[in-house]
């Protein structure tokens, strides 16, 4: 199966926050357990208004149907030297998506010059470690913690 990526529009904040919700609620589930912390819609949706209007960050997205409406099966977002965020609708996972998607970015990296591409990870997102770690992302020893309650801790990797 071929992905079929296509530049997010500004409009897509939602969707791409559904995504990321999606993916999050069943992957990080025992990081984020939904009984003790709500998932933070309302600041993950501004976050994603603020990269569609950042000119320096492209986010690339692949359509799909869920259930009985209309999604996203693949965000990527990217600037000139790192991932910023990849995610998979649990739908789909294990079809070569995500490896479509970091394809594309390491591409992209590389095309503008990123001496030392980077991107953050959760030290507990052992899919996204799996994924990561075996194309030669290394980590850089950097930590820091995340963004939302219970704010566990990210871990910086660089493409050597």
């Amino acid at each position: 199966m071929v992905a079929r990526f296509r530049e997010a529009g500004a409009g897509e904040a939602g969707a791409l926050t559904d995504l990321e919700r999606d993916a999050n609620l069943v992957a990080l589930r025992h990081v984020f357990d939904p009984a003790e912390h709500a998932y933070p819609y309302a600041a993950v949706l501004a976050r994603w208004d603020a990269l569609l209007a950042d000119p320096e960050v492209v986010v690339e997205v692949v359509d799909q149907a869920v259930g009985d409406r209309d999604g996203l099966a693949v965000l990527l977002a990217r600037d000139a030297g790192r991932v910023r965020h990849l995610a998979v609708h649990p739908s789909r996972w294990s079809q070569g998506l995500a490896t479509a998607a970091l394809d594309r970015a390491e591409t992209a990296l590389r095309a503008s010059g990123a001496d030392d591409p980077r991107l953050w990870c959760l030290v507990e997102n052992h899919r996204a470690r799996a994924l990561y770690e075996p194309r030669g992302w290394r980590a850089t020893g950097r930590r820091r913690p995340a963004a939302f309650a219970p704010y566990p801790v990210e871990m910086e990797y660089v493409l050597w």
